[in-house]
C-alpha cells in the first residue's frame, strides 16, 4: 500500500527562477530576445558553413555541429521557462519531465565531446600542419562527430532509465526552471544513492576525459606557438585558438560545480544560476564568440549578405 501511494505523485511543479513580481515582464522580454538571437545566430552559422565551400573543413564542420547542439539545448529549456512566466499552473507530468530531460542531457554531454574534439583538431592543425590533411580526414571528422552525439545519447539513456526506479510521494515541487535529475533525486521517496553514484561516475568521467583532452591539446599547442619566431604566426595561432578556449572556459566553469554542493536553498538557487548560464547564456554567446574572432566566417558572412543584397536589387 505504501508503494502504491508512493507512485501517485506523477505531476510536478516547477518553481522557476526566483524574481520579484514587478520583474516578470522585463525578464520575459530579455529571455525572449536572448532566445531569438540564440536561434538566429546558431542556425545562421550552420547555414553559412553549409553554403560556403571554403568552410567545408574539419574546424567549421565541428563548429556547425556545436551550433546545432546549442540551438537544440536552448530550445529544450527556454520555451518552457518563457511560458511559465505567465501561467498560473506550472505543472509538468513525469513523462513531460523525462521528455525534456532526455534531449537536454544529450546536448550537454555532446557539447563536452565536441569541445574536446575541436581542441584535438586545433592541436593537429598547429602542431602537425604538414600532416593535417592526412590525419583529419573527412572520414575521421564524421566518426568523431557521430561518436560525440552517440556518447551524449547513451549517457542520457542511462540516467533516463534510472529515473524510472524512483517514486515520489512527499513533495512534487521541483526548485528549478526546467526538469533536471538532481532536483528530482531530492524529492524522491526512493533512496537515490545509486542515481547519485551513477551521475558522479559517468558525468565526472566525461568531464574529466574531455577537460584533460582540452588541456593536453592546448599545452602542446602553447609549446609549439612559443617555439615560433614569427610574430604573425603566433598572433594567427592565438587568434584561431582564443575563441575556442574562451568557449571552453565559459562552458566548463559552471558545469564543474553543479553537483558538488549540499542540498540547501542557497545551493539550489546557485545551481539554477549555473544552469541558466550554460543552457541560455552559452548558446547565445558561442556564435558571437566564434564569428567575431574568425576572419573566414566574417568574410563568408559579408559575401552572403552582398550576394543577397545584389539579388534583391
Amino acid at each position: 500500500m505504501e508503494e502504491e501511494n508512493a507512485t501517485l505523485l506523477t505531476e510536478f511543479v516547477l518553481t522557476g527562477l526566483p524574481y520579484q513580481p514587478e520583474w516578470k515582464i522585463p525578464l520575459f522580454l530579455v529571455f525572449l530576445v536572448m532566445y531569438l538571437i540564440t536561434i538566429v545566430g546558431n542556425l545562421g552559422l550552420i547555414i553559412l558553413i553549409w553554403n560556403d565551400p571554403h568552410l567545408h573543413i574539419p574546424m567549421y564542420l565541428f563548429l556547425g555541429s556545436l551550433a546545432f547542439v546549442d540551438a537544440c539545448l536552448s530550445s529544450t529549456v527556454t520555451p518552457k521557462m518563457l511560458v511559465n512566466f505567465f501561467t498560473q499552473s506550472k505543472m509538468m507530468s513525469l513523462s513531460e519531465c523525462m521528455i525534456q530531460f532526455f534531449p537536454f542531457a544529450i546536448g550537454v554531454t555532446t557539447e563536452c565531446f565536441l569541445l574536446a574534439t575541436m581542441a584535438y583538431d586545433r592541436y593537429v592543425a598547429i602542431c602537425k600542419p604538414l600532416l593535417y590533411s592526412m590525419i583529419m580526414t573527412n572520414k575521421l571528422c564524421i566518426w568523431l562527430s557521430v561518436l560525440s552525439f552517440l556518447g551524449g545519447f547513451l549517457h542520457a539513456l542511462i540516467h533516463e532509465g534510472l529515473i524510472l526506479r524512483l517514486t515520489f510521494c512527499n513533495s512534487n515541487v521541483i526548485h528549478h526552471f526546467y526538469c533536471d535529475i538532481i532536483p528530482l533525486f531530492k524529492i524522491s521517496c526512493t533512496d537515490p544513492a545509486i542515481n547519485f553514484l551513477v551521475v558522479f561516475i559517468f558525468a565526472g568521467s566525461i568531464q574529466a576525459f574531455t577537460i584533460v583532452t582540452v588541456l593536453v591539446s592546448y599545452t602542446f599547442v602553447l609549446f609549439t606557438i612559443l617555439k615560433r619566431k614569427s610574430i604573425k604566426g603566433i598572433r594567427k595561432a592565438f587568434s584561431t585558438c582564443g575563441a575556442h578556449l574562451l568557449s571552453v572556459s565559459l562552458y566548463y566553469g559552471p558545469l564543474l560545480f553543479m553537483y558538488d554542493r549540499p542540498g540547501s536553498q542557497q545551493a539550489d538557487d546557485q545551481d539554477m544560476m549555473d544552469s541558466l548560464f550554460y543552457t541560455v547564456i552559452i548558446p547565445l554567446l558561442n556564435p558571437i564568440i566564434y564569428s567575431l574572432r574568425n576572419k573566414k566566417v566574417l568574410d563568408s558572412l559579408r559575401k552572403m549578405l552582398n550576394k543577397n543584397f545584389e539579388i534583391s536589387y
